[in-house]
């Protein structure tokens, strides 16, 4: 890997600690503003229908101009969220606006990688993105934390020429409109790469309809197919694992917030792990093989209910994390390669975000649909609760969410993995 690809991962590593510092910078507004719970729980939802919403233009958008422009342009828009939320601007709409920032910067990124290098060093570039993104989700989680804590609210008490509506959260709105800054500063070095540019198209139907072309022709290329299918499935599980691993901590091992958020983080690191391993030792012709892994994990996430210890939690949870960065890294490569054959590299990965983010709304909605309709009420004894074996027809809600999240993975799993077999025996599919 040369100066240019690290310029580019260094460029990606700044922009996504900015967006996970402003989504705890916009919790800490909300709470600021006295706004109702489930705000919260919005906040993500807003970022991410953003995705969804804006993947028919967003491949157009990378497409028409050079990865590096594209990229700085969505740290602007990005930037213009942020002061928005600083001019008072509703939360959740600012957020949203640094969603749609998010969601054309996604294809840019991840394009100019597949632009960039030869197809056989894609394994390892998504293993050094996969990991510089799980960092920055871990230390911009931290950092918005630090910004908005109490130490901070004290330091701007005792400064007397800062007045008072300036709280920690604004505080740590300044300093991340200064991380969006430096990252579209780093993208003005990008190299411009000598690729066939494509017109951009201003027709929104137009626009539409070939975003559905793209869509079918990802879908019925048998490589691109099952790709984009263990991605989607991964991410939605991924997604709805946060929220798995959260409950069972609290209810299951009698955590605090605190100590479950830290299990989370363990799963993200041992992600960045399982990234690296994958990009050092997996080729991309060999990405399939890797399938396996999903049903492993699927399976530890089913013995999360033999769990009862926190060194053992926290090494389940750095094992699964290994595990789902090692099989996805090398299926992200194969779908950017595949993508960019059939249809170039930003339209490519815009079908990619419209699949998984679908997938994330999917998968996130039906745990809440579970939690709402098979959870009852946790009084201060919640580790009882959790283990009488007739809380819910028979069985607790953690053994029903946790059971059917891991049996979901690991079918789902195995269902690809015979899908993939019977591909190579009709010769559609490269062993």
């Amino acid at each position: 890997m040369d100066r240019g690809f690290f310029l580019i991962l260094s460029a990606q590593f700044l922009s996504a600690l900015a967006d996970n510092a402003l989504f705890i910078a916009a919790m800490a507004l909300l709470k600021e503003q006295m706004a109702p719970s489930w705000h919260h729980s919005m906040l993500l939802e807003c970022f991410t229908l953003s995705y969804v919403i804006l993947a028919p233009f967003a491949g157009s958008f990378a497409d028409s101009m050079h990865k590096g422009k594209a990229m700085m342009i969505c740290n602007g828009i990005k930037l213009m969220g942020c002061v928005a939320m600083l001019a008072g601007m509703d939360p959740l709409l600012a957020y949203g606006i640094v969603g749609f920032g998010a969601a054309a910067y996604s294809p840019a990124k991840y394009g100019l990688i597949t632009e960039y290098l030869p197809h056989e060093k894609l394994v390892e570039a998504n293993g050094w993105l996969e990991g510089a993104t799980v960092g920055a989700i871990i230390f911009g989680t931290v950092l918005g934390g630090a910004l908005t804590g109490q130490a901070v609210g004290d330091w701007l008490d005792a400064m007397e020429f800062i007045p008072e509506w300036f709280s920690p959260a604004p505080f740590a709105i300044c300093i991340i409109l200064l991380l969006y800054l430096c990252a579209a500063w780093l993208n003005i070095y990008i190299p411009k790469l000598n690729v066939q540019l494509k017109p951009l198209e201003w027709r929104p139907m137009a626009l539409i309809h070939e975003f559905s072309d793209c869509v079918k022709r990802l879908w019925q290329d048998p490589q691109g197919q099952l790709s984009l299918a263990v991605t989607t499935l991964f991410w939605g599980a991924g997604a709805t694992m946060r929220l798995v691993v959260l409950n069972w901590a609290v209810l299951w091992l009698n955590y605090s917030i605190q100590q479950a958020t830290l299990l989370v983080a363990t799963v993200a690191v041992g992600t960045a792990v399982g990234a690296v391993l994958a990009g050092r030792f997996i080729p991309l012709k060999k990405a399939f093989n890797v399938l396996p892994a999903g049903v492993a994990m699927g399976v530890l996430v089913m013995s999360m209910l033999l769990i009862h210890t926190p060194g053992a939690a926290a090494g389940l949870m750095f094992v699964v994390g290994i595990l789902s960065g090692f099989f996805v890294v090398p299926l992200n490569a194969m779908l950017q390669h595949r993508g960019y054959l059939l249809m170039g590299a930003g339209h490519s990965i815009a079908v990619q975000n419209f699949n998984e983010n679908l997938g994330i709304l999917v998968m996130v909605g039906l745990h809440v649909l579970l939690v709402k309709y098979l959870s009852s009420p946790v009084p201060a004894n919640a580790q009882e609760i959790v283990k009488d074996q007739f809380a819910v027809n028979g069985m607790p809600p953690m053994h029903v969410i946790v059971l059917g999240f891991g049996l979901f993975v690991a079918v789902s799993m195995v269902l690809v993995i015979w899908r993939y077999r019977r591909g190579v025996r009709a010769g559609i599919m490269h062993d």
